[in-house]
């Protein structure tokens, strides 16, 4: 077994805190990797607070993790030591079934998570990247490149792909105005992301001191949705909406602004549900309302390739791992541009 350290949650109420931990050691197909840094999800606080229930603790919280290749097993042949490697949500499934066949893992009844997941090789417990290292099956292991700053890479391996792949999964592109609501973790990459596949983007958020900022990241106009007469402009004009927003509201207001045949598509996760919406709002102009998970492996490469292209990455604050607890307080608040990143070279060995 493989020593390693980090940060653990050991019930929903206390803060996280130093934890030492075993992982399964390396296997012939397996990759060893060095964690660099680690991106902050709002699932990471869902999980380690038992919001979505099922949480097993003490939990290691993690899944946007990027760092280096120190160690290989002799079967694998798509990494080498040394490799700027990435990490998502997932880091195994069946293999087998017609999601997996479909590089669709994320669908896979079988998918073992990064974290708070059943290690089929080991049979203990999953942990994430808030620690020194993790060992996963090369299927899993995304190719990094070494154009962009890897810290800012790191939300790409959650609130990249889960923003990237309903864009494309619905074929976003130039005839296409598109709304992004919320300006956080997920609306951020959003924004960014139906900007450069060419649509004209409109951001909706209830702060108004987002509305610059949201701009400058590249929508076209921003409104604020708590005001009636800004949103009644857009009314059945929108041909998608991407809601990235992970608390409950009223998705009618939404509704109303896409076209016949519009789609709006959910990816936030709130701890309760939504306020179910008027079916008039679907049935009178054929809307859809669809959701959105991450994407598999092949997609996921595929986005860390286009943003490699094309110089994107997230807005990120860089804080040192004995910053976690009041970071996940500042997320609450909404008091983050836009994804905290953690220096895992700031981890406490002790």
């Amino acid at each position: 077994m493989l020593k390693c350290y980090g940060y653990a949650a050991y019930n929903s109420l206390t803060p996280l805190r130093s934890h030492h931990f075993k992982r399964r050691s390396p296997g012939p197909r397996d990759v060893l990797i060095e964690i660099n840094y680690c991106g902050v999800c709002h699932s990471d606080i869902h999980q380690a607070r038992n919001e979505w229930n099922g949480t097993k603790y003490p939990i290691v919280p993690g899944h946007e993790i990027v760092g280096r290749a120190v160690l290989v097993g002799n079967e694998v042949d798509r990494f080498k030591a040394g490799d700027l490697v990435g990490v998502g949500c997932m880091v195994d499934s069946c293999g087998i079934c017609p999601e997996c066949q479909d590089h669709q893992e994320q669908f896979c009844g079988d998918t073992v998570f990064t974290y708070n997941s059943l290690d089929k090789h080991s049979g203990k417990m999953t942990y994430g990247g808030y620690s020194n290292q993790i060992v996963v099956d090369q299927r899993f292991v995304l190719r990094l490149s070494d154009k962009l700053e890897p810290a800012a890479v790191a939300p790409l391996l959650c609130a990249g792909i889960t923003t990237y792949s309903p864009l494309r999964h619905w074929k976003v592109g130039p005839d296409h105005k598109v709304g992004i609501v919320g300006l956080g973790g997920l609306g951020h990459m959003a924004v960014k992301f139906a900007r450069a596949f060419g649509a004209e983007v409109v951001l909706f958020t209830t702060s108004a001191d987002k509305i610059d900022d949201a701009k400058r990241l590249g929508a076209n106009q921003a409104v604020l949705s708590t005001s009636p007469e800004q949103m009644q402009q857009h009314e059945q004009s929108l041909d998608f909406i991407l809601n990235t927003v992970a608390a409950p509201h009223d998705l009618d207001r939404y509704l109303t602004l896409l076209k016949r045949d519009g789609t709006l598509c959910l990816v936030g996760v709130p701890s309760t549900p939504h306020p179910t919406p008027s079916i008039d709002h679907l049935i009178f102009r054929r809307r859809n309302l669809a959701g959105s998970l991450i994407g598999g492996i092949k997609e996921t490469q595929e986005m860390l390739d286009f943003c490699a292209e094309h110089n994107i990455v997230s807005d990120i604050e860089l804080i040192p791992m004995t910053a976690i607890n009041t970071a996940y307080e500042r997320m609450l608040k909404g008091d983050v541009k836009y994804r905290f990143v953690i220096d895992m070279a700031s981890l406490p060995k002790q």
